[in-house]
């Protein structure tokens, strides 16, 4: 495995002569090339993982499930990203992130296109929850390998000052698959059948693996006199204390993240009472403003230094916004002549919760992989998102139950909590 390296403090000249572990010859902007597989991988999980939960109210009724086996469908495909996460990220450590990604994506692409064919409501009969469940449990163990390994290849490739924007950059993947997938996946339900659905998601994941093949290598190792990596080398991730905070507070500031990803389009129809149309439209304007806010963080974090500080921030807006979101759902209804006006509130505060708890994951992601060091980037990145899927697990299970003591009220002030109790966690400036 080659060591990571910065491949870009060194002069274009020594680039272009420089053959690596491989034998090949590496240009100075191939580093793009790599940061763009990055973000075409993430995209094409990010559409199954955010997409399908956006169909919520189509698979529902495609597959006549209530919300509890709804809520238990889609957590399992978190559950399987979290179960596999970890394995993942330490075969990418050992294998290197190309051999990792192309294994990954191309047995994601095979089997979903394996669900279009085999597991879609048909004339002849439903498919039920549990194969269902199954086939979506296995999906996420199989798109796990995703996550580690294209983060460890980008921060291998940037340098320091660079590595927040190109994280970020590779971040607002998540959202620009899951926006695509909210904009596109529903009407393809609706129109084609889940058949449609997955075989789509099945050619996006193999067009990454192409990609993939094509231009992701290992950067060249420094040659004698050159400089090495600006990581700093600390205890393995499993027995690195700050790791383990950071990761734990990505994972709790994910919970409401996903609560949003997962339910907002059933929030939308059940209680707010919107289209398709403007479901979709909502969700697509959550991750629009996601990437956008993701690659401006991991700029201006990466101009001022101030990562931690801006992840604690980030984490007392999102309470706030969610607390609103909790009081407008509580005591809105009870506003004379207000039901209009908070109709048209609602998606709004919505969007601006969903948003704030969507704009740091570029920067969390490179002040983990900077604690880690050099070594052990795809196993501190996977054990990140070991944290962020026990939620895409436990969010849609819980939130069925929620539902039912508390209505949408108790959903968004969890969702408040939530990520009110993440910000001490997330570690102090230095």
């Amino acid at each position: 495995m080659s060591a990571i390296v910065n491949c870009t403090d060194r002069q274009p000249s020594e680039l272009l002569e420089d053959t690596g572990s491989t034998g090949r010859v590496f240009t100075p902007g191939h580093r793009w090339k790599v940061l763009g597989i990055g973000v075409a991988a993430n995209a094409a999980f990010s559409a199954t993982f955010s997409g399908i939960p956006a169909t919520a109210v189509v698979l529902r009724q495609g597959y006549h499930l209530g919300n509890a086996e709804l809520g238990l469908a889609l957590g399992l495909l978190g559950l399987g990203v979290a179960l596999s996460e970890l394995p993942w990220g330490l075969l990418t450590d050992r294998w290197g992130d190309r051999r990792v990604l192309l294994i990954g994506l191309g047995a994601t692409a095979a089997w979903l296109l394996v669900m279009a064919m085999l597991v879609v409501p048909t004339k002849a009969g439903i498919p039920d929850v549990t194969l269902l469940s199954a086939s979506l449990l296995i999906t996420g163990l199989l798109g796990g390998s995703v996550n580690g390994s294209s983060g460890r290849a980008i921060m291998g490739w940037f340098r320091e000052n660079e590595r927040g924007f190109a994280m970020s950059i590779r971040q607002t993947a998540v959202p620009l698959g899951g926006g695509l997938g909210a904009l596109v996946l529903p009407s393809l339900a609706l129109a084609f059948g889940f058949a449609a659905v997955f075989g789509v998601l099945a050619g996006a994941s193999a067009l990454s693996a192409l990609f993939a093949w094509r231009w992701l290598h290992e950067p060249p190792t420094p040659g004698e006199g050159h400089p090495a990596s600006a990581f700093v080398a600390g205890p393995a991730p499993l027995r690195n204390r700050d790791v383990w905070r950071i990761a734990t507070a990505i994972g709790l500031l994910c919970f409401p993240q996903v609560a949003v990803l997962t339910f907002a389009s059933v929030f939308l129809h059940d209680f707010v009472g919107l289209g398709t149309a403007a479901i979709s439209g909502s969700l697509a304007a959550v991750q629009i403003g996601a990437m956008v806010m993701r690659i401006w963080s991991g700029r201006f974090t990466d101009r001022h230094g101030n990562r931690r500080q801006f992840l604690r921030l980030c984490s007392a807006f999102s309470a706030l916004a969610f607390a609103m979101l909790w009081l407008l759902v509580l005591f809105g209804p009870t506003i004379p002549g207000g039901q209009l006006i908070w109709s048209a509130v609602l998606p709004v505060v919505l969007i601006v919760a969903g948003i704030s708890v969507s704009a740091w994951h570029g920067v969390a992601y490179t002040e983990l992989a900077t604690l880690a060091g050099a070594g052990h980037v795809g196993t501190a990145l996977s054990l990140a998102n070991t944290f962020v899927f026990v939620g895409f697990f436990l969010v849609p299970v819980a939130i069925p139950g929620l539902l039912h003591l508390w209505s949408w009220s108790g959903v968004w002030l969890a969702a408040a909590i939530c990520a009110l109790i993440a910000r001490p966690i997330f570690l102090r400036p230095a």
